[in-house]
This record gives structure tokens, sequence and C-alpha cells, in this order.
């Protein structure tokens, strides 16, 4: 019975991969304590006061009697049945004896890249409880693929700048409606609300369709990292965790650097993501020696140069980051278990399950802990092919050189003889023999123009005679 339950959960966790909502959490709805500055709902006594200059868009789920009520110049209430405003008739009301004027908080800074406001959930809207399976920060903000909803029965204020000028989804549910194609979202941004609930120089496009690839889809966030990372450092005190390990490793989509181990796969057309993270949680993560270890395992886009200089287009891989709940110098040390237990795995199976290489980095507290490691089924590794393309590249230029004339190699008509010496007083050798220089193989000139050289001399300098090409003989003549 409890392998049945077990293998139920499973089957649950893995439902809920194929398809990724995600929920926006504040909102703006007048029953809510922390949409005012008092930490608590206006009652009968006190005076209401909403900014004029603020936009705004109010929900209010049931009746309330109030002293008095400013409204803002722009913004609207929407109203539950049996839900309305009505003026104080100086009854008593227990808990509101002494009347204040209560401000409604500033809904502004709301972020839509701020990954504190979202929380995963199911499609019917129930919080995912996926303990062992965890997002890249840049994850944690709606996909390009992903399902949004606002909760029903709720008024929201959100900001969508971004560095994109569009930002796209799949779909948006608010106030319990599912807008999931084109059409019907554009008809939506052209009532009324839209400009109360959204706000900033982004645009939410909602296209209607889920991720093509078996192999899955990134993300889409990176060009708003900036925007993710500054409000998750803002909301843990500007600063990242302290960590233990040495050489902390820096997943990409991560804000911090992390403890643990992360693995890149490289993947040929028949990779199915859905069913290798299956496999992992099945036959990995499920053991109970891995209870303490959290996964993360998504598609990302690694940038990429050539020669270290020139960038390239960004190359698509699997990332897996394994964390677990160690401490101390066992810190990260389960999750590098996990991690060389995926390596064996993909050394076995690898070619079958589409994946051609995977190369693995491990950071731990313990010093006995292997750094990096690798393991390749069909692939030369890059050091190789850079290495073997700039031995060709200068090859060819030598050859391109000597082809033009730009570049001559000498020729030795006689080798060099190590016993042979010559006499420091004399600048003519004691042999005869030596050699020719292509370059200046030139008969020499007369001492003095018009005088014929001696016969012995001619003779004996002409083979070792040369031309400086520095330096010009009529410059001597007087």
């Amino acid at each position: 019975m409890k392998r049945l339950f077990f293998l139920l959960g499973v089957l649950q966790l893995l439902a809920a991969t194929t398809a990724v909502y995600k929920q926006w959490i504040p909102d703006t709805n007048f029953e809510t304590a922390s949409n005012w500055d008092k930490g608590r709902v206006p009652c009968a006594s006190d005076v209401v006061r909403f900014e004029k200059s603020k936009v705004i868009s109010v929900f209010v789920r049931s009746p309330h009697a109030l002293t008095d009520m400013y409204l803002p110049l722009n913004g609207e209430f929407v109203l539950a049945s049996g839900a309305g405003f009505a003026a104080f008739d100086g009854s008593w009301d227990p808990g509101c004896d002494s009347g204040a004027t209560v401000r409604f908080a500033d809904a502004e800074h709301h972020a839509w890249f701020n990954p504190t406001l979202w929380q995963a959930v199911s499609p019917h809207g129930e919080l995912e409880t996926r303990g062992r399976i965890f997002s890249m920060d840049e994850e944690r903000v709606p996909c390009r693929y992903d399902d949004v909803i606002f909760q029903p029965e709720t008024s929201f204020r959100v900001n969508v700048d971004s560095s994109r000028r569009v930002i796209h989804l799949r779909s948006i549910s608010l106030m319990g409606q599912e807008l999931s194609s084109p059409e019907a979202w554009a008809g939506y941004l052209r009532g009324p609300s839209a400009p109360l609930q959204f706000h900033g120089n982004g645009t939410l496009q909602v296209t209607g369709t889920g991720c093509p690839d078996k192999s899955g889809c990134a993300c889409g966030n990176a060009p708003d990292s900036h925007r993710i990372c500054a409000a998750l450092l803002e909301a843990s005190g500007k600063q990242c965790p302290a960590l233990t390990c040495r050489s902390p490793l820096q997943p990409l989509g991560h804000c911090c650097k992390v403890c643990g181990a992360t693995i890149n796969l490289d993947f040929t057309p028949d990779f199915d993501l859905r069913k290798y993270r299956d496999r992992l949680v099945q036959d990995l993560l499920s053991q109970p020696k891995y209870a303490g270890v959290r996964m993360a395992i998504s598609k990302v886009h690694k940038a990429q140069t050539f020669l270290g200089v020139i960038p390239q287009s960004p190359t698509p891989l699997i990332q897996i980051v394994l964390i677990d709940d160690k401490a101390g110098a066992q810190t990260g040390t389960t999750a590098e278990q996990l991690a060389a237990d995926i390596m064996e795995d993909v050394a076995q199976h690898g070619e079958a399950l589409g994946i051609s290489n995977g190369e693995v980095e491990v950071a731990t507290g313990s010093t006995f802990s292997g750094q990096a490691g690798s393991h390749a089924l069909s692939r030369i590794t890059a050091g190789t092919v850079l290495g073997l393309l700039f031995s060709l590249l200068l090859l060819g230029g030598i050859l391109f050189l000597y082809r033009k004339g730009k570049l001559r190699l000498p020729a030795l008509r006689q080798p060099w003889s190590l016993d042979r010496a010559e006499d420091p007083a004399s600048p003519v050798p004691a042999s005869d023999k030596g050699f020719v220089n292509p370059m200046f193989n030139m008969e020499p000139p007369s001492a003095v123009p018009g005088e014929e050289m001696p016969q012995e001399t001619a003779t004996k300098d002409h083979q070792v005679f040369y031309l400086n090409p520095l330096y010009d003989a009529s410059e001597t003549e007087t």
C-alpha cells in the first residue's frame, strides 16, 4: 500500500510537469489588511483615503460602513454580489472605538519580474508541493510557454516594465476567465480594466501555444535577468546567502552561486526532456539515500565564443542543478553522489536517451571532492578542434606568404661544420667553401670605379663576398 501511494505521488508530480502554471500573489482587494497603511481593514469610524493621482483597481467582497472616503481620479471598484459602501450611522462598532484616517497602500511597486510575487500552482489553482523539484530564478517568473493565473475575485496592479517590447505567454486567467487566444486577449486589452491592472513599457501577448519541442524550451527571461536578480537581492537583504563550499557554482538562469553539482548535457533530436526528468525522479531522486537532495532540470542557452573572442550563437543544452541539505564539510556531498550516478547512467544509456555528451561540475565543503568531470559519447573536445583549426590556419598562412614571394626559405648548399673556425684577424675564411645567400647572390663591385681587381683577390673573394643591403658604395666615393 505504501508503494502504491508513493507511485501515485510520483505520477502526480510528473503530470504537473506537462503544464506550468504560475499564480500572481499580491492583490489590491479592499479586505486585504496589508493593503492599508494601518495594517488593518478600515472600520465604520475611519476615514478612507485613496491618493487621487494613483491609478488603481479595487475588488470589494463585502459591504462596508465608513465615515468618509476620498476616491482616486482614475480607478475602479469591482463589487461582488452584495458588496458596497454605506455612511456610518453612529452605531457602536466593536473594535472601532476611535476613528482614524486609513490610506490605501501604493501598489505601483509590484513588478512582474519579481520571483517572490509568483508561486507554482496546479491547473486548478492549488499550490504545488514539489519540494524536491525547484526552478532557476529566471524560471520562477512566467516563461514564454507558461499559463498565468490571477486569482478569481481579486483585483491587482502589476508593473510589466521589461527589456523586451513583448512578453509572450501561453494563456492568462483573470476574474475566473481563461484567455488562451490572441484574439480573446486583444479584446480584453481594449476593455476598461486592463489599463488599471497592467502598466509599464512591456506588453503581454497571449499565444495559446505550448512548447513545440520535446527536448524542452528555454524560459526566455534572460533579457530581464537583471530585474529578476535585483528584486530577489532586495528581498534577501541585498546579498546572496553565505556558502561553505569551495569554488561555488553559478548555474545559468540563477542569481546566486550554489553548493552541490551541475550537469550540462548535449542532446540529439531523440532527446525527450519530460521522459528524462521522469526517469531521474523515478530511478534516482526517489532513492532514500537522496532524500535531502533537490533538483532543477531545464533547457538553457549557453553563450559561446570562437577562440574566446568572437561571439557566436548560444548553444542549447540541458542543465541539471543538484543541491542538498548537508552542512559544513558535508555540504554538497550527497548531491555529488547523485551527480555521479547520473553520469554513470549517461555513460551506459546516453545514446538510447538522446544524450551525446555530459559534463559535471561539483562544489562541496569537502577537500577531497573532485571539481569537474565529463563523459563524451561521440564528440571531439572543443580544445582539440580549436587546436587543429589554429594549426591549419598557421600552415595556410605560411604557404600563402611563400607563394606570394613574401617569405623565402634559405637553401643550405653545405652543412655547417662544428670544427670549422675562422681567423678572427682576417675577414676571409680559412677555406673557400661556404654557403650562398639566395637573397644576395651577386658579383662584388670593384673597390674603385674603373679599376680592375687583382686576379688573386677576385678569385679568393668571389664565393664569400656579399652585398650589404644597407650599404651604398657610392657614398664612399669622393
